[in-house]
């Protein structure tokens, strides 16, 4: 039986995002910096990691709390074993309508079929440029862009519906704006702008590095005519538009220019278990730690419903660049985006 439950500004539950590991493959500058992620970082031991029995059995209750949406994100959720058997176990919950994933891409190659074949039928791939050496530079491995655009590829043969995301940072990547939306408005495929963030206390963010949704706009509407679309549901982050007399859509991601915690309807569970009700977050609640005690379902999902109902998180309404810069947050790695 379904509990529908609201926090302290009336937003409902809809949302679980589930960090499956904090490791990646990449060193993304604006995410895990090679120079503070080295190859002796400790990330966490794969004995404090929930199990796969674990967060089905958590993400169950999230799903009687409301629920009907499930994302799967990292780290690098393919580097993950066995993630197909998880998301068995995930589509099996009654209730969930949507299950997607988030990913690099650069293991699609290796896991897609898999994947597919357990249920997935979603996936967010993140690429911030066509020009590999400013793909290779902001992903820290000079690992070619054409790799990923070979999955992308690959995985929409299987049947996958695609979105790729570009995170904009400028004097970085912005000059890639324009060949990102031409190569994959081709393809039609959602490309979706994501104004650079200051979510953990790593990346060295500053305003002047944002380029806003309007920049951006500005920039398209000079090459194509866009159309403004409605919101397919409450709580959707992107704001999408739809290219004239094409099916293909952009979206826009605008935590900074135009933030929508007024209609944010999702909760983070890291991958040893800890829950954050935001992704600017401080700190999270120990559920692992009441698993490994014995909770019965019945206190765990007090405890949920209690942590939601007192939720009054609006921190990107409230963002300047002293609270950007001076308040230590989660790290993106280690929550997922």
């Amino acid at each position: 039986m379904t509990t529908l439950v609201r926090d302290r500004l009336h937003r409902p539950l809809h949302d679980l995002r589930l960090s499956v590991t904090d490791r990646c493959n990449f060193r993304c500058t604006y995410c895990m910096p090679k120079e503070i992620f080295g190859d002796d970082y400790n990330f966490l031991p794969k004995n404090e990691l929930l199990s796969f029995d674990e967060i089905t059995r958590l993400a169950t209750l999230f799903v009687n709390l409301g629920v009907k949406k499930i994302r799967l994100t990292g780290g690098e959720p393919l580097l993950r074993k066995n993630l197909d058997v998880l998301i068995k176990q995930l589509a099996a919950i009654d209730g969930v309508e949507d299950i997607a994933l988030t990913t690099n891409g650069l293991l699609l190659h290796r896991y897609g079929q898999q994947l597919f074949d357990a249920g997935l039928k979603r996936l967010n791939i993140s690429l911030d440029a066509i020009n590999s050496n400013i793909f290779g530079h902001m992903n820290g491995r000079g690992i070619d862009s054409a790799l990923i655009l070979e999955n992308i590829d690959y995985v929409k043969r299987l049947g996958f519906e695609v979105k790729v995301n570009m995170v904009v940072q400028k004097g970085v990547n912005d000059s890639e704006i324009i060949p990102m939306m031409e190569y994959f408005k081709s393809r039609d495929i959602t490309l979706r702008f994501i104004e650079f963030m200051d979510v953990g206390n790593d990346n060295g963010w500053s305003f002047k590095q944002v380029v806003t949704k309007q920049e951006i706009l500005e920039q398209l509407s000079h090459a194509y005519e866009l159309n403004p679309m409605e919101s397919a549901y409450f709580g959707e982050v992107a704001q999408y538009y739809r290219y004239n007399n094409s099916r293909a859509r952009i979206g826009f991601i605008t935590s900074v220019s135009e933030s929508f915690c007024s209609s944010c309807t999702r909760i983070r569970l890291s991958s040893e278990g800890k829950l954050y009700t935001c992704l600017f977050a401080t700190e999270g609640f120990d559920l692992r730690a009441m698993l490994h005690k014995g909770a019965s379902n019945e206190e765990l999902c007090e405890v949920l419903k209690l942590l939601w109902t007192a939720r009054t998180d609006r921190y990107s309404d409230e963002r300047t660049e002293y609270t950007a810069n001076n308040r230590k947050k989660i790290g993106m790695s280690y929550i997922g985006g």
